[in-house]
């Protein structure tokens, strides 16, 4: 059976199930005494799902009974559903899931970040005046004020002094950032193709250029704190970008319009993701990354741990619910 008979055979089902679902949760004191056979298309919803993801068929078709079999058990089993519940699912299930569901293009968009990154570190670090060819002088001056060692704090700039200030700056950097890579994509992915491998140069050029002028130690603790966050949620956001490059230009025997509007459905929930990352980056980089009170060896070692909490993460989150 092909998804989309699949989907027509059962859509009906699916449907009643989900009026029967909604009015539940809406009357959470009502009973289901007019729909005695709820618990049986129940049962007949987890078969559904369970041959969906026997079969292999699209993420799209998977994740809208998934999500229909939470509703309906907790309709079923008297528990209500909410902004929170919704939140923690996505968190704990959902998000974690579809990473892992698009691997490949996630480590293509690791190496489009990170391989600029090390190329341009080689660079710069032959000839340290390629750092010029992509920022101007007053930008590598700013740069350099803001890592010299004995600082009161580090990463600030010269016109913030505050952490909730520097909170702000670094929340409007971040998003735009992650907006950016993402939005490239529409133009058949060559835009977030091309955002990744810019912030790949900058990276890259950037720390090497510190380090050799005698900055390494306050640039890399500043950094390891935040890094797993914000990294990860760049290259999640090219991901994203990706995905809808992919559609447009391999849209199958769907129109591309179709294609852009199932990819986009995914797409832009890993971008939810990825904001919320990058807004817990924004918050580690203004109030812990920035401070001078922690030692160093302390915030490697809390940057260290960081980045295996969000490689776990990734790797394991949601596969007993799944």
């Amino acid at each position: 059976m092909s998804p989309n008979d699949f989907v027509r055979r059962f859509q009906s089902d699916w449907r009643a199930l989900e009026d029967l679902t909604t009015k539940a949760l809406a009357h959470p004191r009502a009973t289901l005494e007019g729909a005695a056979d709820f618990p049986a298309r129940f049962r007949r919803l987890c078969q559904q799902l369970a041959l969906a993801r026997t079969r292999q068929y699209p993420p799209q078709i998977v994740l809208r009974l998934n999500r229909l079999a939470l509703f309906a058990h907790q309709a079923l089993y008297g528990s209500r559903s909410g902004p929170w519940s919704e939140i923690k699912s996505f968190a704990l299930q959902d998000f974690p899931l579809l990473v892992r569901r698009h691997a490949g293009l996630f480590w293509i968009a690791t190496c489009l970040l990170y391989l600029p990154a090390l190329a341009m570190s080689a660079a710069v670090w032959a000839q340290p005046e390629l750092i010029y060819s992509l920022m101007d002088p007053a930008q590598v001056v700013d740069f350099e004020a803001m890592y010299e060692p004995g600082t009161s704090h580090i990463g600030f700039k010269r016109a913030s002094d505050t952490n909730v200030m520097m909170f702000g700056l670094y929340i409007q950097n971040n998003l735009s950032i992650g907006f950016q890579t993402f939005a490239g994509g529409l133009i058949l992915g060559l835009g977030s193709i091309a955002a990744l491998g810019f912030n790949g140069l900058y990276l890259g050029a950037v720390a090497t250029h510190l380090t050799r002028v005698g900055y390494a130690e306050p640039f890399f603790q500043f950094v390891a704190g935040h890094s797993a966050f914000e990294l990860t949620a760049i290259v999640l956001s090219g991901m994203a970008g990706l995905l809808l490059g992919r559609a447009l230009l391999a849209p199958g025997l769907r129109t591309r319009r179709e294609a852009l509007v199932t990819g986009a459905r995914v797409a832009v929930r890993i971008v939810y993701g990825a904001a919320a990352m990058l807004l817990i980056a924004a918050f580690i980089e203004a109030f812990w990354s920035s401070t001078t009170a922690v030692p160093p060896v302390a915030k490697h070692l809390v940057g260290a741990a960081l980045w295996v909490f969000v490689g776990t993460y990734f790797l394991f989150m949601g596969r007993r619910a799944h």
